[in-house]
């Protein structure tokens, strides 16, 4: 009776996940083994695993696999991590009017609606667009850049939006280690390079290691910002998993299938979390 009414406050809250959680992906998981279709259809009919089978068998979701990949290990695992961590290590040293604006630019960029920043970027990038103004201004070689190099432009935009949550995560974190770990290290001759690489970094490891998941996982949903910019062209160039998923779901309203690369996109993510979540296991 009392490991019940232990358990009893969490009951809204399991409530709630069960409703709103895990319903609908149950439901997404039903309509995955189904050839159900936006439009056109009187009812649907259990399908098996054809909508899986045609995945793999689609260059076109191949393709979205290998742009998922290169998009999240461009702009996460490297890009908002390297650049997040570099920054909060840089504003320990600044001083607090640099602190303050550096803060106020990079946070705004994080605050922004997915949609307007991708707006913004897909005007900076654009062809007529301010970087290429800027290096018309510059005299250097101008390009379409959303035609030539879409998969980087969207990265960069993903980079450009996303890196103040790593910075303040490594904020937090660099600011809780000791003081005198670090002065017992420079007093003993260690240099600045030796001293970031033998304390600071091992110290933050758990935070480096739930910094790299949530960014994953927050990296491989993204949608609103390559659709805003490029729509996953030009072609399929850009077209990463979610914007696949939505192309075949509601633009061709194969529903089934649509699913059925969400499912495996889930699967994806949770691929990487337990990645993530072993290599912490084993660091402690």
């Amino acid at each position: 009776m009392s490991r019940a009414v232990r358990w009893l406050p969490l009951a809204p809250a399991t409530a709630l996940m069960l409703l709103f959680l895990a319903g609908p992906v149950a439901y997404c998981a039903y309509l995955a083994f189904t050839d159900t279709q936006l439009t056109g259809q009187a009812s649907a009919s259990f399908t098996g695993f054809a909508n899986f089978r045609r995945a793999f068998a689609d260059d076109g979701f191949r393709n979205a696999v290998v742009l998922t990949l290169v998009f999240t290990v461009l702009s996460s695992i490297v890009g908002q991590n390297s650049l997040g961590l570099a920054l909060a290590a840089l504003m320990r040293r600044a001083s607090k009017p640099v602190r303050t604006l550096t803060g106020t630019v990079v946070i705004a960029a994080w605050v922004l609606p997915e949609i307007v920043a991708g707006f913004l970027l897909y005007v900076f990038f654009n062809r007529r667009g301010t970087l290429n103004a800027l290096l018309d201004w510059l005299h250097l070689p101008q390009q379409n850049w959303l035609f030539t190099l879409p998969i980087l432009a969207v990265s960069f935009a993903n980079v450009w939006r996303g890196t103040a949550f790593s910075m303040l995560v490594y904020s937090a974190a660099l600011a809780g280690i000791p003081q005198d770990v670090t002065e017992a290290a420079e007093v003993d001759g260690a240099s600045g390079l030796r001293r970031w690489w033998h304390i600071t970094l091992p110290m933050i490891r758990r935070s480096i290691g739930t910094n790299l998941m949530l960014n994953t996982l927050q990296t491989l949903s993204v949608f609103g910002l390559i659709w805003a910019m490029t729509r996953g062209g030009p072609g399929n160039r850009s077209q990463t998993l979610p914007v696949f998923m939505y192309d075949q779901a509601f633009l061709k309203s194969l529903i089934g299938y649509g699913t059925a690369v969400a499912l495996l996109l889930l699967l994806v993510g949770a691929v990487f979390s337990t990645v993530y979540l072993r290599l912490m296991r084993e660091e402690t």
